[in-house]
């Protein structure tokens, strides 16, 4: 893909990036990956990687989507969150501090890891169009708008049962985020730096 910039023709190299802890990933349009920052878990251990579409992050782990819906991780792996050789038909990762969530070409999730607080109970989900974790919760959006939440929830980030005509949805580390429909969002969970402060977003 070639982009304009400041009159400039310049090759698009990197085409999707993630975050954590202290490392960051980038997806290249090979389907290669790059990756910097503390490598103290082999978490940017990602040079021999290829054919990779999608990338996710986790605290101190690395989580790579391949197009025949496998996938490969690399880095810390205490808990298990790296365990997802014996995935298949996977259509999108997602992950949190220490778990690791994966959903299906079908609609339900899987999900391996740290569950101490239920972030991966995910095994009765159906009709899920995406997948997103931070911290230690879980968020799947539904095939009619509305969301479920598994997880830590000491903030009320898991709170999102009556969030309806939703099409996005995103996770912090104590809050969850939803993007409506008509182009609103709306929060739950921890506020104590106004992260959730996103009610009057639809009229700006």
């Amino acid at each position: 893909m070639i982009i304009i910039e400041k009159g400039c023709l310049k090759k698009k190299n990197i085409i999707q990036v993630a975050a954590g802890y202290y490392h960051t990933v980038g997806l290249k349009p090979d389907g290669t990956v790059v990756a910097v920052g503390r490598n103290n878990y082999g978490q940017c251990d990602v040079d021999n990687w290829s054919d990779i579409i999608q990338v996710a992050t986790g605290g101190n782990h690395t989580v790579g989507l391949k197009p025949d819906g496998t996938a490969v991780a690399v880095g810390h792996n205490a808990s298990g969150q790296c365990d997802i050789n014996s995935w298949t038909d996977i259509s999108q990762v997602a992950a949190g501090s220490s778990h690791t969530v994966g959903l299906k070409t079908d609609g339900t999730v899987v999900a391996v890891g740290e569950n101490d607080h239920g972030q991966c109970g995910v095994g009765s989900w159906v009709d899920i169009l995406q997948v997103t974790a931070r911290g230690y919760h879980t968020v799947g959006l539904k095939s009619d708008g509305t969301a479920v939440a598994v997880g830590w929830n000491d903030y009320g980030q898991c709170n999102v049962g009556g969030w309806t005509d939703i099409i996005q949805i995103a996770a912090g580390d104590s809050h969850t985020v939803g993007l409506k429909s008509d182009g609103s969002a709306v929060a739950v969970g921890s506020n104590k730096y106004g992260q959730c402060e996103v009610d009057d977003w639809g009229n700006k």
